[in-house]
């Protein structure tokens, strides 16, 4: 018997393996600074920044899974911010490509729960110019970092719109694994949402890390910034 699998009982009933753990810690409202790209608390330095990079007529469909629907005006992200930046229960970031050093996108920790060691990233937004770039994948990999290497979390989770079919490629591509399906789970914008959830486990994290590290590497693109080879951060299929 190895140290990773269950045990059992003297009346025959199998308990999950041992766990030596310390809680995990909060994360606080700090800026995660990375190469190409910065997670920044967000505050009302950004609004001006995310109302141009998410909130035009044409960035509808970034708000379609959001539970909020798309600011019309600069006060109405505004509102999104303030509350990101006052809600005790997460910590929203502002997304800042280092090149530009304009907010272009947001995201979030929540669901934090330290004690359980289980931490959620969502309310996720990408701008046009964040869409499919290195700057995105890097914001990614900066927040599983922070929760897996500095706070010391075991499990990090990715939850979406069963029919979120962009979201669902990003969870699997970053690396996270498919657990289910919730039926009938959230009532928003006047619809039902059948949630699907993935996760990211601390035995996983390692190969994870790795995987972004070789696709982060300045090795991985060309003179045009176009990728090599492909991100790849899941387990081979059996």
């Amino acid at each position: 018997m190895t140290a990773t699998e269950p045990t059992t009982n003297a009346f025959g009933q199998r308990l999950g393996r041992p766990v030596d753990w310390t809680p995990a810690r909060p994360p606080e409202r700090a800026t995660l600074q990375g190469t190409g790209v910065r997670l920044e608390p967000i505050g009302p330095q950004h609004v001006d920044d995310l109302h141009a990079a998410v909130c035009g007529e044409d960035d509808e469909q970034i708000w379609t899974y959001l539970f909020w629907e798309r600011p019309r005006d600069r006060e109405a992200m505004a509102q999104i911010a303030s509350h990101g930046a006052a809600d005790p229960g997460q910590v929203m970031y502002a997304i800042v490509p280092v090149e530009t050093g304009r907010a272009a996108g947001f995201c979030s920790l929540m669901r934090i729960d330290p004690a359980m060691g289980s931490i959620e990233v969502g309310g996720i937004a990408f701008g046009r110019r964040l869409q499919r770039s290195r700057a995105a994948t890097e914001a990614m990999a900066l927040l599983m970092r922070h929760v897996f290497d500095d706070l010391g979390y075991r499990r990090y989770e990715w939850k979406c719109d069963s029919l979120n079919a962009s979201s669902r490629r990003a969870a699997i591509r970053l690396g996270f694994i498919w657990e289910g399906r919730f039926r009938n789970a959230v009532v928003y914008k006047g619809r039902n949402r059948d949630t699907d959830w993935f996760s990211i486990t601390d035995g996983e994290w390692p190969r994870v890390s790795r995987a972004l590290d070789d696709w982060l590497d300045d090795r991985n693109f060309d003179a045009m910034g176009r990728q090599r080879v492909r991100l790849a951060a899941r387990p081979q299929e059996q």
